[in-house]
């Protein structure tokens, strides 16, 4: 018997498949705009396989697609499972995705938790949205071995940096990224705090979100919550 927070979760899942079914992924004339947020958590899917409706895709691939599956995980911040990137070949400018199928957001507020777990050339990651096909999308993304916490946009498979932060962080620990966009403007948190602010007009359209990994970094992920965001309008979560 279903819990009632999985529950919620299925109903959640179950409406936001029902509009990306109507609308499209990537269908450019309006944006979709769910009736309730979307939110994936990973607890009530199988493990070491990849949940229904996520796709796995890199841009600038140097090797296989990573390996991205369900793990448990008792650290996770919403107990016991998490979706991972566990083992990949790629390296150097390889960005590795997983990409929800849907549902499609222009203006939105997203939040997800990340681990960095192993990686010698790159660790940590982060979600990425307004995402049109692995080669053109928006990253915010953290990194332990650099101590930096950066957004870019991704156009033509040419990553272009927005802004930076200086940030101490360790591996193998939670944190929190939070993006809210609306129009050109994107605002980017960690654990809360206000680090991150550029205008970019590049993707200007609806699209899907997804979780990056760079080259050989190991990350972990749970808890990614996006909904719609309104222009002159603050955070809908605190």
């Amino acid at each position: 018997m279903l819990t009632p927070r999985q529950w919620n979760d299925t109903v959640l899942r179950a409406v936001s498949a029902l509009v990306f079914l109507a609308a499209g992924c990537h269908d450019q004339r309006a944006q979709v705009r769910p009736l309730e947020r979307a939110i994936w958590r990973f607890d009530d899917q199988t493990p070491h396989r990849l949940p229904p409706g996520w796709r796995i895709a890199a841009t600038n691939p140097t090797a296989a697609p990573a390996t991205w599956q369900v793990m448990d995980d008792p650290t996770a911040p919403s107990p016991s499972r998490v979706f991972a990137l566990t083992s990949t070949n790629n390296y150097d400018g390889t960005f590795n995705l997983a990409i929800a199928d849907g549902p499609s957001y222009q203006d939105l507020e997203l939040s997800v938790n990340v681990k960095a777990v192993a990686g010698r050339e790159d660790q940590g990651g982060g979600p990425i949205w307004r995402c049109q096909d692995e080669n053109n999308y928006y990253i915010c993304r953290l990194n332990p071995l650099e101590g930096n916490f950066r957004v870019y946009v991704v156009a033509n498979g040419k990553r272009r940096q927005l802004d930076s932060a200086k940030v101490e962080l360790g591996a193998d620990r939670w944190y929190e990224i939070r993006v809210r966009m609306v129009g050109s403007h994107v605002m980017c948190r960690l654990d809360g705090h206000a680090l991150l602010s550029a205008n970019d007009g590049t993707i200007a359209g609806p699209g899907c979100v997804g979780l990056w990994t760079k080259a050989d970094a190991c990350t972990s992920f749970d808890d990614l919550f996006v909904e719609p965001a309104i222009a002159n309008a603050g955070e809908s979560r605190p």
